[in-house]
């Protein structure tokens, strides 16, 4: 790569947009039309599946072909897996009266119990919640009495820190799988009607308050980020100079969990395109993912930094057959340019096929791609916005800023959630006029590319988990002598960035950083425990309307405490 200058100068950009056009024009694969959705036009993909029951249906035509590949070794067939889906939907209607926009809670790891149960309420029209794996009981109780669901599907370990005082039927998605994978075998998928915009799953996403709020995502928009998926591999062959492929379908691992967004999109993409899903199911270990890589003939990698992170620095990421790699794509978390230029050297035939996202839960996951090449040169573009997608640079009133201005992240798309679930206030708050979504981020829009200045201005992620400082200080502040507390990010080379706090104390206080620790233990996610803690007894530096400077703390942080 010799050129040099911000992205939106680059001569690739001119294809880019060429591939783009040829491929929603009209008559395309990937045709925009205009569609009123929800009370305001905007462009929608034509050739759409109308729900993701359209999507499980229309998947029974490949048959026998492997639809998913597990590390504990089951494999499934499309055929098989529609039998599955059907005995599933018929036991939740039938012993548990399961229908159209009931709830069902599903909670657990990867397993091919989350993904069959989550079908089987697609298929019907109920509403999968899905509830985040790393919770604590209180977490867990507040998604319950906040959706209310008719019935929970948890595996072991999840089940473990429900509370006891739960009355809502639950079941093992390990120990009852078998069972409900045989209640009714001969059964046909349910035939209910369900309509583009009715909910399909309600996803988790921190606030700024702390309380997990829940996104409602519905059938439009899981369409439009699946066929967007197909869009960005159609994309990418064609500036590669490569047609369709005429060989077997790709094989493509899955690491990301289902209750995240990212592996939203790894349980239905497999189905809408016929590919395999390789589910890599224990814990991430680079040289265990390697030998899966391997042995299943994986040609589509994909994860957070994180992991991908972890498969470079192993030794023998070497030995996975270069040829082999047909595209590498990030999400989730940010992305260096360190772990681009890496995957360059390893994968240097990957260059229009290797890339990363930006998204979020609310908009659905995806809002824009940015190739190898672009990040190469301006690591803060984030590309010009998908097809469908719309994005705009506002102010604090929702008024549009000139190209340049420096403002907050707007985004209108089929793809973005319907609401915060049962939130109105939250609602009022991250919605503009015309149903435009305010993100959070901070940046600007120059020559049609995205420029991130910073992720949402407290966020913390790491390994590609959201974190917000906010249920972190509360949780601190509880202590007995904690005056006040300030949680901020700190870089990581493996996970992005770790949480630290910056706790200010009572002078006769003996509060270790153990101490620390130990109480956000009982409370927090083991992920939201902070690794490094920094005691002082000054005050935290303030502006003058009293919000405490982070940017100042973040400068001159250093390491107090690491977790073991």
């Amino acid at each position: 790569m010799t050129e040099t200058g911000p992205a939106h100068t680059l001569p690739q950009l001119a294809a880019l947009h060429e591939a783009t056009a040829r491929l929603t024009s009209p008559g395309a694969p990937f045709e925009v039309v205009q569609e009123g959705v929800r009370g305001e036009t905007m462009g929608v993909l034509r050739n759409r599946a109308r729900s993701l029951r359209e999507i499980l249906i229309n998947s029974f035509e490949f048959g026998n072909r492997e639809s998913m590949i597990f590390s504990d070794g089951r494999r499934v067939t499309f055929a098989g897996f529609e039998s599955d889906v059907a005995s599933v939907a018929s036991w939740l209607q039938r012993e548990h009266g399961i229908g159209h926009g009931d709830r069902v809670a599903i909670c657990g790891a990867n397993s091919y119990g989350w993904i069959v149960s989550f079908w089987a309420c697609l298929s019907m029209g109920a509403i999968t919640v899905a509830m985040n794996g790393w919770w604590t009981e209180s977490e867990m109780q507040h998604a319950i009495d906040l959706t209310e669901p008719k019935l929970l599907l948890f595996d072991v370990k999840r089940a473990a820190r429900l509370s006891s005082d739960i009355t809502i039927p639950r079941f093992d998605l390990d120990e009852d799988l078998e069972m409900m994978l045989a209640y009714a075998p001969e059964a046909s998928i349910p035939a209910n009607h369900i309509d583009e915009d009715d909910a399909a799953i309600l996803i988790f996403t921190s606030g700024t308050t702390g309380r997990p709020k829940a996104a409602v995502l519905s059938h439009r928009s899981v369409v439009h980020y699946t066929t967007l998926q197909n869009f960005l591999g159609a994309r990418g062959m064609l500036m590669a100079g490569r047609g369709p492929s005429e060989g077997p379908p790709p094989i493509r691992l899955v690491v990301f969990p289902s209750f995240h967004v990212s592996g939203l999109g790894a349980t239905v993409n497999g189905l809408h395109t016929g590919s395999t899903g390789a589910w890599f199911l224990t814990r991430f270990e680079a040289d265990d993912v390697i030998d899966f890589i391997i042995e299943n003939k994986v040609n589509i990698i994909g994860g957070t930094g994180t992991h991908i992170l972890r498969l470079l620095d192993s030794p023998r990421c070497a030995e996975i057959p270069q040829q082999q790699v047909m595209s590498v794509g990030m999400g989730g978390s940010a992305t260096t340019p360190e772990i681009m230029r890496r995957l360059a050297n390893r994968f240097p035939h990957l260059d229009h096929t290797m890339s990363t996202g930006y998204g979020s839960t609310e908009t659905g996951s995806l809002v824009s791609f940015a190739p190898n090449w672009m990040l190469e040169v301006s690591p803060e573009c984030i590309g010009p916005a998908l097809p469908t997608c719309e994005v705009k640079i506002m102010d604090d009133e929702g008024n549009e800023l000139p190209e340049g201005g420096e403002g907050n992240i707007c985004v209108r798309s089929p793809l973005l959630m319907t609401e915060y679930w049962r939130h109105p206030s939250a609602n009022a708050e991250a919605f503009f006029p015309g149903r435009w979504f305010n993100t959070g981020d901070f940046g600007r829009i120059e020559g049609g590319c995205i420029y991130i200045a910073s992720r949402k201005r407290d966020l913390i992620i790491r390994g590609g988990e959201n974190i917000y400082p906010f249920e972190i200080e509360n949780c601190i502040e509880e202590m007995a002598g904690v005056i006040e507390t300030a949680v901020i990010g700190v870089d990581h080379d493996i996970l992005g960035q770790e949480v630290k706090a910056i706790i200010v104390i009572a002078p006769d206080t003996n509060i270790t950083d153990l101490d620390v620790h130990e109480h956000c233990k009982k409370s927090l996610s083991v992920y939201k425990i902070p690794a490094y803690v920094e005691l002082r007894t000054e005050r935290l530096p303030r502006n003058p309307s009293g919000k405490i400077l982070k940017h100042v703390l973040a400068d001159g942080s250093e390491a107090g405490f690491v977790e073991e």
